[in-house]
């Protein structure tokens, strides 16, 4: 990423602004915050699988051959199973708390 388009905001900025705004603000953030995640587990995912199940230098036509998309299909199953299963434990044991 070009870090000549980032924008910069002074915490002077942001206290001038009205508090709905200050909290529009946050959760404009959040929602940032939680794509560039996502963006990065996908990436991760994918790099990961793609690595596994695809031999270098064998993808000569394009598309991935059965055996390949059935590895990447088993992979990316696995990583949102293992996913979801961690998400369920933190879960219960914020509820336990």
């Amino acid at each position: 990423m070009d870090t000549s388009d980032e924008i910069s905001i002074s915490q002077e900025d942001i206290q001038r602004l009205s508090p709905a705004d200050q909290r529009d603000l946050q959760q404009f953030l959040q929602a940032k915050n939680q794509e560039a995640t996502f963006q990065r587990t996908i990436h991760e995912l994918t790099e990961t699988c793609f690595k596994k199940c695809i031999a270098r230098g064998s993808i000569s036509t394009g598309r991935l051959n059965s055996k390949e998309s059935s590895c990447m299909t088993n992979c990316v199953g696995r990583f949102m199973d293992s996913n979801l299963a961690v998400l369920r434990h933190l879960e219960m044991m914020r509820q336990s708390q």
